[in-house]
């Protein structure tokens, strides 16, 4: 089993979507995205593990050379690209629809942002375990999040960022948010994100591990 979650991390680093994908030229022939989480299915592998172990450590590797300038926009598409695959295969793993609901999280990618892959994944890992998430998208505004708020009952909102520069926007909708009196808890997270970041802001929350963040959540009820 580890041998295929390492494989799945790499294909997800790389780009590489299944067996017929051209990227990257030394694995021409070889198993990709769709044929690693079918065998790890076959294999009984929780998808919890598949997703920890397999598209997360993946997606903190592209992260990591992102943000020291190995890889550049075009490779973190082509991941991108990879995880967006790898979260419709496995969304059919997580019977959610048969769950209680908890209650409903906002996310988003903050404003100046596209990047959605980070949110993406906590999505499909919150809704697998019970929770209704209202996903804004990309480039969202603190506007946008108030219009929902007043329209919505909501426990919580996850924000996302990837890059250093639009997580500064971070702490702007956090400031906008309280003083239109919404006191709810914020979590943040994203490649550059970190705990200092998130006490500086005054963010209810941060962690690298969105499990962790499903155990935030929980502990609300």
């Amino acid at each position: 089993m580890e041998d295929y979650l390492n494989k799945l991390a790499y294909c997800i680093e790389k780009g590489r979507l299944n067996s017929q994908s051209k990227i990257p030229s030394n694995m021409l022939g070889q198993d990709g995205v769709e044929e690693l989480i079918n065998q790890l299915i076959q294999l009984n592998t929780p998808p919890k593990i598949i997703i920890e172990k397999g598209l997360i450590k993946g997606m903190n590797e592209v992260g990591n050379k992102f943000r020291d300038g190995k890889i550049f926009i075009p490779d973190v598409l082509l991941s991108a690209k990879a995880m967006n695959y790898a979260i419709e295969l496995l969304k059919k793993e997580f019977p959610s629809e048969n769950m209680p609901i908890k209650g409903k999280v906002i996310l988003a990618t903050v404003e100046g942002d596209l990047h959605s892959i980070g949110k993406n994944i906590v999505k499909v890992i919150l809704e697998g375990n019970g929770w209704k998430v209202i996903d804004l998208g990309v480039d969202v505004s603190s506007e946008k999040i108030i219009v929902k708020l007043k329209e919505d009952e909501i426990k919580a909102i996850g924000l996302s960022a990837l890059l250093t520069t639009t997580m500064l926007n971070m702490k702007k909708i956090i400031i906008d948010l309280r003083n239109s009196g919404f006191n709810l808890p914020v979590a943040i997270g994203g490649a550059p994100v970190t705990q200092k970041f998130a006490d500086e802001i005054q963010a209810d929350f941060y962690s690298s591990d969105p499990n962790e963040f499903v155990n935030f959540l929980d502990k609300l009820n």
